[in-house]
């Protein structure tokens, strides 16, 4: 437990609450730019919510946040879509952080970092774009560059018995040769080697059309990949498959409450099926709501054809919405296919990435050649 005053007998900060209350029950709920403010009421304040223990369990609270990006001529602007912060009433999206257009590709996230890499996925670096930590991945920049090997990086993931933060990354050396191997962050070593499962090169087809992202729950990355859940733990590194519900259309996993979701769309786009895992060690899965997406209507007033749709359910309570993609931008709906808000911009899009802001320092950024605090890309 963190400090929570100057001394022993010291004056309560709060004359209502103690200390502890305070720092441990209200300041770890805050969001980031709240509780860096708040640092600056006392130095107790100031040390308490600076030590590691205390920022984890501030990162385990925050929201985990669908990402749209703004691309704009001066930077791309990232910005997490909070639908219960007051967004969609104000209408206005908040970015968190503006990257040049050096860096314009979010490859993966991981506990509120992100891996990005150039337009040619030749070069890549790591950041946090809540703390404006970034630092270049020189480590994998040869073997992207190598002409003769196709570099796709899959996910980034904690390893929980070292405390290192891994990427999976498959390398192809034509159609027919695929091999998987693991990185860690900051480590000179080089890549180790992981045996590609055995319906591989069955699911890679449709991994390559549709690069889904991954869910991690339950220590386990997870892909919907043609009606095939891959299933990869992050302790052991090994894949196995999970049973998935039938759906048709296009789907996307989710995670919620502790529990993995799956979305679904008819081809037409017209309606939502959610499903939702009710027994993981069992893979037992229940069919939770179908919602009637207006597509056809907000078209007609947004623009004559949608690019994108993706649906983000916040609790099985009924807390549903999606976003949509619309020529003229982007609009919020609620689970009844009711309009909540529009945001106009033709370079507004939806990022198949989330974010769960942290304020945690992690030790292999200063290991990184290039590392820097608030410089370039962040504008």
């Amino acid at each position: 437990m963190a400090e929570a005053t100057d001394g022993e007998g010291a004056t309560p900060l709060h004359q209502s609450l103690p200390d502890e209350i305070v720092i441990w029950e209200v300041l770890v709920r805050l969001p980031p730019k709240s509780l860096l403010r708040c640092r600056a009421v006392c130095r107790a304040w100031s040390r308490a919510t600076s030590t590691r223990d205390f920022l984890v369990a501030h990162h385990v609270r925050q929201p985990n946040l669908p990402l749209v990006c703004d691309f704009r001529k001066s930077g791309i602007d990232v910005v997490p879509f909070d639908h219960q912060a007051g967004v969609a009433a104000a209408g206005q999206l908040q970015p968190l952080a503006r990257l040049d257009t050096t860096l314009s590709n979010m490859v993966a996230s991981c506990d509120g970092l992100f891996l990005l890499s150039d337009d040619d996925d030749t070069k890549f670096s790591i950041c946090n774009p809540t703390t404006r930590q970034y630092a270049p991945l020189h480590q994998l920049d040869d073997y992207a560059q190598h002409e003769e090997l196709d570099f796709t990086v899959l996910a980034m993931y904690p390893h929980s018995p070292t405390g290192e933060y891994r990427l999976l990354v498959e390398l192809r050396l034509d159609a027919d040769q695929a091999r998987l191997f693991v990185f860690t962050i900051g480590s000179t070593d080089p890549p180790r080697h992981l045996g590609c499962p055995d319906a591989w090169e069955e699911i890679h087809d449709a991994w390559e059309e549709i690069h889904p992202a991954s869910v991690l729950i339950h220590g386990s990355l997870h892909w919907y990949i043609g009606h095939t859940i891959m299933v990869f733990d992050t302790t052991a590194e090994s894949f196995r498959q999970m049973r998935s519900p039938v759906v048709s259309g296009v789907a996307d996993l989710f995670q919620i409450g502790g529990t993995l979701g799956i979305s679904s769309f008819n081809y037409g786009v017209t309606v939502a099926d959610i499903w939702a895992m009710e027994d993981y060690e069992g893979e037992v899965w229940a069919f939770k709501q179908k919602v009637e997406l207006p597509v056809a209507e907000l078209g007609k007033q947004f623009g004559e054809y949608y690019e994108d749709w993706c649906v983000f359910v916040q609790s099985w309570d009924g807390d549903f919405f999606g976003l949509a993609k619309f020529a003229e931008g982007l609009l919020h709906i609620d689970m009844d296919g009711k309009l909540v808000a529009s945001f106009h911009g033709e370079m507004l899009g939806l990022s198949p990435l989330w974010l769960k802001q942290t304020l945690v320092q992690h030790a292999f950024f200063a290991t990184l050649e290039g590392y820097v605090v608030n410089g370039p890309p962040f504008v």
